[in-house]
């Protein structure tokens, strides 16, 4: 874990890396940010990735490795608390598997949290719907998205290439519809083209929402 950011902060933001990145890399998103009274947390994957196959495979192969994500996220999650900040201010984000992460941490045990920035990611889910392969998800099938609690007052920002080649524009729809199903104020933005990367817009949502 890596931290960031002054001693007492007003805020907190736990980043999530990508694949083959390391914490010191995704803290460079909250310099990038300007945020001098946010403090940020990274945590960091073991072999600099989150798990091991797509975040779209089948539940069995996924679950553990997303339990241990999760746990670590919520780590950071409970550091900032320990030292004064409420969860109403503390924010998830990522990028890219940490996105996925981010957004996974936030549906299973984000009761209370400020929000979740996702910038090239979708939730992973609770486990296998059934069904048949599906191309609008690469050919993986359909997972089952059904996590306690509320998320009202919350903010979600989740935003994707139309032609991502890890995530699926349907994914990172159908997450937006089920946080905004519990209770979460969702914002998508969908950037034309094909690619798998932060943009601009990406970095202001951060700025803008960390610094209210």
């Amino acid at each position: 874990m890596k931290r960031a950011g002054p001693e007492k902060a007003r805020a907190g933001l736990v980043l999530a890396h990508g694949r083959g990145a390391d914490a010191a890399d995704i803290l460079g998103l909250w310099q990038a940010a300007r945020l001098p009274d946010v403090a940020a947390l990274a945590p960091e994957a073991p072999g600099h990735s989150w798990w091991p196959t797509s975040f779209l495979a089948p539940a069995a192969q996924m679950e553990p490795f997303v339990a241990r994500g999760v746990a670590a996220m919520d780590t950071a999650v409970r550091q900032f608390e320990a030292e004064g900040i409420p969860r109403s201010r503390i924010w998830l984000a990522g990028f890219s598997q940490g996105a996925g992460l981010a957004l996974e941490t936030f549906a299973r045990q984000g009761e209370g949290l400020a929000g979740v920035l996702a910038f090239s990611g979708g939730l992973i889910g609770t486990g296998d719907a059934g069904g048949t392969a599906d191309p609008a998800l690469y050919g993986f099938a359909d997972k089952r998205f059904d996590y306690p609690g509320r998320r009202d007052g919350a903010k979600v920002w989740i935003s994707v290439h139309e032609r991502d080649p890890h995530i699926p524009l349907a994914r990172a729809q159908r997450s937006a519809e089920v946080l905004a199903g519990m209770g979460a104020t969702v914002e998508t933005a969908v950037w034309p083209g094909a690619g798998h990367g932060m943009l601009p817009r990406d970095l202001d949502m951060l700025r803008t929402w960390l610094s209210a």
